[in-house]
């Protein structure tokens, strides 16, 4: 079949390498794409991910069999739906169901009605109510913007007087749109966070590998929250009865959905904390993770164009297209601009793309880059997401860092201590 991939980021250049290797796709189409997604896939510069008009009608001209979305934007506002609405299959929640990433308070409500575990939290529309919210926690204070807010909505202060602020810039001050005219105050939860996956085809829920992610901007969790500075799969230090709670919140989450009427289809991502009482949902995605999809990938040892296809169609089923997945680890390492998540120039040169991708095991998947003149530049705050796959967490990492020290543009920053302290506690020397 012939596929077509929405979106430009590291995250569409890992669905399209994936997909271009898989026995069931004979051509991978992406738009826009980037100078990486241009390897593996014929790209469309000029589409954007947000022109639901213009990529129904690419996807008419050229015979696409299937249409997988990556970023979140163009499904809230309801490319699934225009899809299906021209008889284009399409890999990817309705607007009514990618509510569950485009509104917090939605999905929170959800997770109180159906008794799926969460961080108690409220919706306020108004500063008094969000004071009032406030001041029943202690702190750590978080406070989130409902809406999308490009990954910048999120506060979390130890201090109140910062967390009425965040709520005051968002509701008065509009700092995140309409994204920020309702504000969820969430209870701060201790543990540890993990990625969580599955595919859906509406009924069958297919749990995907376990991930973790790294937020913070610094090494040992400093600095400003990102969209992600690195990645790895699998986490050797988890037990199978807290697998096996994770799964269960991924089913009952598509339950609780279709209990409510709503069809849900291709990905439901579950950002969870491990607490003293379980895993409890932080937060709903509706597309793959990024940067976790990068490390995700490499692993499966299955055809992604059959389990997604399955996804899609009106008849298909996932039962028996469930991805199954190496033994091996993968460690991905995010390579940004200077000043990320804050102010940040592009533009600048980026070296050694040739050498760091030569690399056994190593996948250089490209984010914020732009082709010029023939030499590849920097376009965005996350520039690359160097992969590495290799026999245990300690050896990945080695080789992801080693290909990552061959790039080089200027002000390029990463952290040091991706899956550092999960190698360490599975024994082995980093």
């Amino acid at each position: 079949m012939r596929v077509l991939v929405v979106g430009s980021g590291a995250r569409e250049h890992a669905l399209a390498w994936c997909l271009a290797g898989s026995p069931s796709v004979s051509e991978v189409l992406a738009a826009p794409g980037n100078p990486g997604i241009e390897q593996v896939a014929e790209a469309f510069p000029d589409v954007a991910a947000d022109d639901i008009d213009a990529l129904s009608g690419l996807a008419e001209r050229r015979g696409v069999d299937l249409t997988v979305v990556g970023p979140e934007a163009p499904l809230v506002a309801g490319l699934a739906d225009r899809f299906a609405e021209r008889g284009l299959p399409v890999f990817g929640p309705t607007a009514s169901a990618a509510r569950l990433e485009g509104s917090k308070a939605f999905a929170k409500a959800l997770c109180e009605r159906h008794g799926i575990p969460a961080a108690r939290s409220w919706a306020c529309t108004e500063v008094n109510q969000a004071f009032d919210a406030l001041d029943r926690l202690h702190g750590p204070y978080v406070v989130k913007a409902d809406g999308l807010a490009a990954g910048k909505g999120v506060t979390v202060t130890a201090s109140l007087r910062e967390a009425q602020e965040a709520a005051r810039d968002s509701l008065v001050g509009r700092a995140f749109g309409e994204a920020g005219a309702t504000v969820l105050i969430e209870e701060h939860l201790e543990g540890e966070e993990v990625s969580a996956m599955a595919l859906t085809d509406g009924a069958v829920v297919a749990p995907l590998a376990l991930a973790q992610d790294f937020k913070r901007a610094l090494d040992g969790d400093r600095g400003p929250n990102t969209g992600g500075m690195g990645a790895y799969s699998p986490l050797p230090h988890l037990d199978a009865e807290t697998g096996a709670a994770i799964d269960d919140i991924l089913r009952r989450t598509v339950r609780a959905l279709l209990d409510e009427g709503i069809d849900y289809r291709g990905v439901v991502y579950a950002g969870l904390m491990l607490t003293a009482d379980g895993p409890k949902v932080l937060e709903y995605n509706c597309r793959f993770g990024d940067p976790e999809t990068q490390v995700l990938l490499p692993r499966l040892a299955t055809d992604l164009g059959a389990a997604v296809a399955a996804c899609a169609a009106a008849d298909g089923s996932l039962t028996g297209a469930t991805p199954a997945w190496s033994d091996d680890a993968c460690v991905g390492v995010v390579l940004a601009s200077g000043g990320y998540p804050g102010p940040f120039q592009t533009g600048f040169d980026v070296e050694g793309l040739p050498e760091a991708a030569s690399q056994p095991g190593v996948q250089v998947f490209h984010a914020g880059t732009l082709r010029r003149g023939g030499r590849v530049v920097t376009a965005g705050g996350r520039v690359l997401t160097v992969v590495a796959r290799g026999p245990d967490l300690a050896a990945a990492r080695a080789s992801a860092y080693a290909a990552s020290s061959t790039i080089r543009f200027d002000g390029m920053g990463f952290r040091h201590d991706i899956a550092s302290a999960a190698a360490a506690a599975a024994g082995v020397p980093v």
